[in-house]
């Protein structure tokens, strides 16, 4: 096989690779490793047009119609609406401008996106472009950390890898927390590398501030991958084993100061003054950390959460945990596509690799550090997602993805350099595993597209054999061409200079080698391409959404454990605006539960399972369990449509809220975040969110909100969950979760929303304004 182009150091002729007598005399070792010449691959001339084409095209795929989501989630778009109107509610990261309750999640993701608001002005683009712009800086990150000790093939492949993964498009496109958490993760490990490389403290450094960096955008799981990349740069690093810890200290001492100066100014601001913390329940930034958002997320003991309980094997209603959680019909299709592939790739590279280990191929143990870099951020990553019993969204596992495009491309690129029979047949047998897979996850979905999953393992057999056919012709022109020159080759010829890293392949087998090549990379990024330009191409709203069309087999989301195994039945046709688990809940938007629809696709936010075009909408829940059973159960919690996905503002309702709305400190105040979120974007002034996201908190308590009520600072409060939803104030239908909004919205049921509600019920005036029903807190019942 003809190898890409390489300035990989060239073995001298002296010797075997990695001997010594190949390396020539050793000079003394000194106290300190000197700077020597870059690591990195000189680039060909066609790097960098490739890149600029990579990012570019990248580009255009997160931004394309970018606005057609909406506010996508209108949860974290109030905040950042706030944030743009108030600095205290832009540190905070409140709900509302006037600073009420703060979002469940530290601040920094919200402040980027606040930034370009108070820039360009409240609009969908304003919020969604820097995610997008995100995107494409991880990427290019991904690609730099890649291509300087592999190659910019390398690092190419990984990028192009992790731009069509199809959970990087949904998250790069959408404004949740995980877009800069990723970009933050890859700016880590690319920082332990290039320490690695050199030795040099100021990298480490760099690392920590990225890791605390990371802590303020979605705490705990940013420190996932710490554990193993503290140990890999112990074991590894080119300096001595006391200076290693001194570094390590050093970058731990970063991280916390990174980290840590928001949370110390949070825990020692005066409670009174400040927004209470959501998600907690004592209004402290640490039980957050450590509770819902931290050890409970891992336990599934998470104080003030829905949904969970029910499911098998530990994952309550969040799905199955083990070993093949990441593999199943609502996980498979957003990240697995390559990640079969970057296991191999992994395991094959080490063993190779660690014969290094008592040599001086300096090159291939920095090969092997970065393999464990990656793997390790990989693997600690891929246990926690399968095995943690808590919340857990299809959407998180955009953390993988690029540990994955990563070491897809740095483990194809040595295997390819290796040439012969370990490489041809690493690769023969990676392609083939990952058109197998491909198959199978395209067959998930069987009316959509179902002639890609035949042309995917036709095509993707058909390289693998290939790969191997040229090893076969390899080893007979070989054996064939001294009788074919006429004479035998004697040593005093002359010879081409190579090194093992780029064997002599002949002409025959080498062409066919690359074509195999190029048509098992092509087989093996159609699966992740198709999903990805369907995500694109598709408005994303709401909590819970996923990439790709609908499967055969997903998870309902929360309560997806009350039916057999957690799953849904039936075959589900059409795309989603909530994505597989949003959508479940049947019945659009105004249509009450149980009703599959046939619409064509939501436009803005909010909405709820439609069809294409001309197709069926998914079915709705049956009865029994999880329908009669669950939707009274629901009916008593309340209004879970306003807790996953935001509704659609009438005009009349806009205007109701806005008359007067200077005179108040809240225009209104609704049981749940995403509720408060719909009426805040809509009339652009704060909307107490009670309870925070799932109406569960307890803030305000009812002796406050009689207070704020008393004080005129609250003109209305909405009833009934939200407008448009499916199902009725206090309505329990069997059918489906279309019958959810009980009364208060979400967590109406009980605590102080359910009290805040029936206090307001008793002793103030109703207003209907169409389907919505509000109270004027200025005007006492008789």
């Amino acid at each position: 096989m003809n190898p890409p182009p390489t300035d990989t150091p060239a073995t001298p002729q002296g010797g075997a690779p990695g001997s010594i007598a190949a390396a020539g005399p050793v000079p003394p070792t000194p106290a300190t490793p000197p700077r020597g010449p870059d690591p990195r691959p000189a680039n060909p001339r066609w790097a960098r047009p490739a890149l600029l084409a990579l990012l570019l095209v990248t580009a255009v795929l997160y931004l394309w119609s970018l606005s057609a989501s909406g506010y996508a989630n209108q949860f974290y778009s109030a905040a950042v609406q706030a944030g743009s109107e108030s600095w205290k509610a832009f540190f905070f990261g409140s709900s509302d401008a006037a600073n009420s309750i703060t979002v469940d999640k530290p601040p920094a993701a919200l402040w980027p996106m606040a930034l370009s608001v108070r820039l360009f002005g409240l609009s969908s683009w304003a919020i969604l472009a820097p995610e997008a712009l995100m995107g494409v800086a991880t990427v290019g990150v991904l690609y730099a950390a890649v291509r300087r000790r592999f190659g910019a093939g390398a690092g190419l492949l990984a990028g192009g890898a992790l731009a069509v993964t199809p959970v990087a498009a949904l998250m790069f496109r959408f404004n949740n927390p995980d877009a800069l958490l990723c970009l933050l993760m890859v700016c880590a490990v690319a920082a332990v590398l290039r320490a690695l490389a050199d030795g040099r403290t100021k990298w480490l450094v760099l690392a920590g501030v990225c890791f605390g960096l990371g802590f303020l955008t979605k705490t705990l799981q940013a420190w996932l991958i710490l554990p193993a990349l503290a140990v890999v740069y112990a074991c590894c690093a080119p300096v001595a084993l006391r200076k290693r810890f001194g570094q390590l200290l050093l970058a731990g001492v970063a991280m916390v100061v990174s980290g840590g100066w928001w949370v110390a100014i949070v825990e020692l601001w005066p409670a009174s003054s400040r927004p209470y913390i959501g998600g907690s329940q004592h209004n402290s930034f640490l039980e957050l950390t450590f509770g819902y958002n931290g050890l409970g997320r891992i336990s599934g003991n998470e104080t003030g959460s829905v949904g969970g309980g029910g499911g098998r094997r530990g994952g309550g209603g969040w799905g199955e945990t083990g070993i093949t959680r990441l593999f199943s019909a609502d996980m498979g299709g957003q990240i697995s596509w390559l990640l079969p592939a970057a296991l191999i790739l992994l395991v094959v590279a080490v063993v190779v690799l660690w014969r290094a280990r008592r040599a001086i191929a300096a090159e291939q143990a920095a090969q092997r550090a970065e393999f464990l870099v990656w793997g390790g951020a990989l693997l600690m990553t891929f246990t926690t997602f399968s095995f943690m019993s808590g919340i857990f969204h299809q959407y998180y596992n955009i953390a993988l993805a690029p540990y994955v495009a990563a070491l897809v491309g740095m483990g194809a690129t040595l295997m390819w350099r290796r040439a012969g029979r370990l490489g041809a047949s690493v690769l023969a047998v990676t392609v083939a595993v990952t058109a197998a897979w491909s198959y199978v996850l395209l067959n998930r979905s069987p009316e959509w597209l179902p002639w890609l999953r035949w042309t995917v393992l036709v095509l993707g057999l058909a390289a693998a054999l290939g790969l191997l056919l040229s090893l076969w012709t390899g080893a007979r022109e070989q054996d064939e061409a001294p009788a074919e020159d006429g004479a035998p080759t004697t040593p005093q010829e002359p010879t081409r200079p190579h090194t093992p890293h780029a064997p002599r392949v002949p002409r025959v087998a080498g062409r066919l080698a690359v074509i195999a090549a190029g048509v098992g990379l092509a087989t093996s990024l159609a699966g992740p391409v198709a999903y990805t330009l369907d995500t694109v191409n598709t408005p994303k709203g709401g909590s819970i959404i996923t990439a790709g069309p609908a499967v055969q087999g997903g998870m309902g989301g929360p309560g997806g454990g009350r039916f057999p195994g957690g799953r849904m039945p039936g075959k589900w046709r059409g795309n989603t605006n909530g994505g597989t688990a949003a959508g479940a809940f049947g019945g659009a938007p105004g249509t009450g539960g149980g009703q599959a629809t046939g619409q064509g696709r939501p436009q803005g936010q909010g909405g709820w399972s439609q069809g294409r075009p001309g197709q069926a909408g998914r079915p709705a829940f049956p009865g029994g369990p999880g329908g009669a059973a669950f939707g009274k159960r629901a009916g008593r919690m309340g209004g879970m449509g306003g807790l996953l996905n935001g509704s659609k503002v009438s005009a009349k309702a806009k205007a109701l809220l806005e008359k007067d709305a200077a005179d108040y400190t809240w225009a209104a105040a609704a049981i749940g975040s995403q509720n408060a979120a719909s009426y805040q974007l809509a009339t652009r002034k704060p909307v107490m969110a009670i309870g925070g996201f799932n109406g569960s908190d307890p803030s305000p308590t009812l002796d406050q909100f009689k207070k704020y009520v008393a004080d005129g600072k609250i003109h209305y409060f909405l009833a009934g969950g939200r407008e448009g939803a499916g199902g009725r104030e206090g309505s329990a239908r069997a059918g489906g979760f279309g019958g959810f909004g009980g009364r208060g919205g979400p967590g109406g049921g009980s605590g102080g929303s359910s009290k805040i509600t029936s206090w307001v019920e008793k002793n103030f005036t109703k207003v209907t304004v169409g389907s919505a029903t509000f109270y004027d807190l200025t005007a006492r019942k008789g």
